[in-house]
């Protein structure tokens, strides 16, 4: 019997690939290892079709969310965690979270991710996480922790959730907060699961322009859809509304660079979920919003932005 299955999808990343497979070797509990190479042209499958220690797929390109759930569709495990191909895990941690799960009846075992800089080696520290009374409510915040590299989450929870392609810039962010809904029974092993690794080609760091207006759309979608489930169920409680407001503030903010009508309506519902909402920025940009508005201050922002760029004044 399998015990965990690690799904790791790949494009183009030979360059770190075999670092990501190797963190996940050596273990004391039974592992399965499946690599989804999603139409790579850098050489990825000539080699995975020489390992022999990982059950590897191809498809034609289609994206990273295909790529996932194809992984998932085979995995046997009793658990699965999900690994990015340009980031790894660290020593331990699958034989720690799988006991931990086993141990604890658990549905999901979370712990920290810290960020290493692949240019120079450098780690750096993440903040502290500590233990979450509500799962659903941390994966709505823009509080720390909430990476799914630091997750053990149970097979048959996972299957019944499969990666949404619509969401696919926030994929990531829909399923945890799907799986939140589940109401899981999570434990916190405080350790350092593994490295997110920053590079010069990451994924997030393209976000411009109409991608990054797409993505930002997926993202205020995804918390509509969030919300009208929990207020039908009658579970939308202050602390998630305290959470989706905190989250909706800022996205507020980037849409209205180009859509200030939209963003209104943002800032609308944010005090109608959280009447008590307060304005989490400080100095003078914190009192334009507290003082002038929403409205005023971001039109001012444009006229800052088309005089002086975007970082002649920093509050």
């Amino acid at each position: 019997m399998v015990d965990v299955s690690i799904i790791i999808p790949t494009y183009n990343r030979l360059w770190c690939l075999p670092r990501a497979i190797s963190s996940c070797l050596n273990t004391k509990c039974n592992v399965e290892i499946i690599v989804v190479d999603d139409g790579s042209t850098d050489g990825t499958w000539d080699w995975l079709s020489t390992q022999t220690k990982i059950i590897a797929l191809y498809q034609q390109n289609q994206g990273q969310t295909y790529a996932i759930n194809r992984g998932v569709s085979i995995a046997s495990g009793k658990y699965i965690r999900f690994l990015d191909s340009d980031d790894f895990l660290t020593e331990s941690i699958i034989d720690d979270q799988f006991k931990v799960a086993e141990d604890n009846f658990a549905d999901l075992v979370y712990s920290k991710v810290d960020i290493y800089n692949n240019d120079n080696g450098q780690i750096f520290k993440s903040p502290g996480i500590e233990k979450w009374n509500d799962f659903l409510e941390i994966q709505l915040s823009n509080r720390p922790g909430s990476h799914f590299l630091g997750m053990l989450f149970k097979t048959n929870h996972v299957k019944n959730i499969p990666r949404r392609a619509d969401f696919a810039l926030r994929e990531d962010r829909m399923f945890l907060l799907e799986y939140g809904l589940l109401e899981p029974k999570t434990v916190f092993l405080d350790i350092c699961a593994g490295y997110w690794v920053k590079h010069n080609d990451q994924m997030q760091a393209n976000y411009q322009g109409l991608k990054a207006q797409v993505t930002n759309w997926q993202h205020l979608n995804i918390y509509k859809n969030i919300v009208q489930h929990l207020q039908s169920n009658n579970k939308l409680t202050q602390g998630r509304r305290n959470a989706v407001s905190e989250s909706l503030w800022p996205l507020a903010h980037w849409i209205a660079k180009a859509h200030l009508k939209e963003a209104i309506e943002i800032v609308k519902w944010i005090y109608e979920l959280n009447p008590d909402f307060q304005i989490p920025e400080t100095g003078l940009l914190g009192w334009c919003y507290r003082k002038l508005g929403f409205t005023t201050t971001e039109k001012i922002l444009v006229i800052r932005r088309l005089l002086f760029g975007n970082n002649f004044i920093r509050y």
